[in-house]
């Protein structure tokens, strides 16, 4: 969030000739038109048509929003599309439409049916971050994830499903960039060790962590999906070992398996609602004088 705050600054300062508050203001007005092409994405010059703005003005504000992660740009296509940074945003601002809100009832019957603790968890660039951690009523627990709490993907139950949820060329990006902070950081791993671990994931339908972050606490964990296949999060569930055998193992993926069933399905749900297109007006757009920088 402060690297947000600080990149956002530029926004302020580009460009030098309008006002910070009127630099935010058209920040946010591409920003929403970058939202509104979120499947396919939108080209600089549809951008510099709808706002109105000249070329230079609407590239410095969209490269703003790219280094807040707000706004990201496809190499190949180069065009612009709604960041992730701003999907976490959504997520730990509002429980209304985002995962935490649908997940939550599929925790609380995953932790009353078992007894243990569960979790959903989504990605942030490089790393899983835990959203909600639903305790269970068995008496001794483990405390290896808290609300909050960040590893990097393949660290654990959940991040390790969603990870193996991602094409190779993802992974072994993700891997060569989180390598040091594995080797400092992780003892228990290695970027070998994290690629075996993915395709034993993607073999079982599931992920496992039999103790590597911190010894005799186990987790499985299952990917959640958007509709059109993209990584949505994750929900684990961890335990002592003791907990964690072949036999009970099954039938926790048993129930994993239909509360992200269930989840998927609101996702589903929520994404094929068709939503009301906010239309600039032609004769505003036509009104506006292209500036100079």
């Amino acid at each position: 969030m402060e690297q947000v705050i600080e990149n956002l600054s530029d926004i302020r300062e580009a460009p030098a000739s309008v006002s910070g508050a009127q630099a935010v203001e058209r920040a946010l007005q591409l920003l929403s038109i970058v939202g509104r092409a979120a499947e396919k994405g939108v080209a600089l010059g549809d951008v510099v048509t709808e706002s109105g703005l000249n070329k230079p003005t609407a590239r410095r504000l969209l490269m703003a929003l790219m280094r807040s992660r707000l706004v990201e740009q496809d190499e190949l296509t180069r065009r612009y599309f709604l960041g992730g940074e701003l999907y976490v945003l959504g997520m730990l601002a509002s429980r209304r439409h985002g995962l935490l809100e649908m997940a939550a009832e599929s925790l609380k019957r995953l932790s009353a049916a078992s007894a243990d603790t569960s979790f959903v968890s989504m990605r942030r660039d490089d790393y899983a971050v835990c959203l909600h951690r639903e305790e269970g009523t068995h008496p001794v627990r483990t405390h290896a994830l808290l609300t909050g709490d960040q590893n990097p993907l393949g660290v654990g139950a959940g991040s390790l499903a969603m990870l193996a949820a991602l094409p190779d060329v993802d992974v072994e990006a993700i891997l060569g960039r989180i390598d040091g902070v594995i080797g400092a950081q992780y003892p228990g791993y290695s970027a070998e060790i994290i690629r075996e671990d993915v395709i034993r994931s993607r073999e079982l339908g599931y992920a496992l962590n039999p103790g590597r972050v911190i010894a005799n606490s186990w987790g499985i964990g299952m990917a959640i999906l958007l509709p059109d296949g993209r990584l949505a999060g994750a929900l684990s569930i961890a335990a002592i070992d003791s907990r964690m055998g072949e036999t009970r193992r099954a039938e926790l993926v048993g129930l994993m398996r239909q509360e992200v069933d269930r989840v998927q399905g609101k996702l589903k749900t929520l994404f094929s609602v068709d939503r009301p297109v906010l239309k600039r007006s032609s004769q505003v757009a036509r009104s506006r004088t292209p500036e100079t920088v």
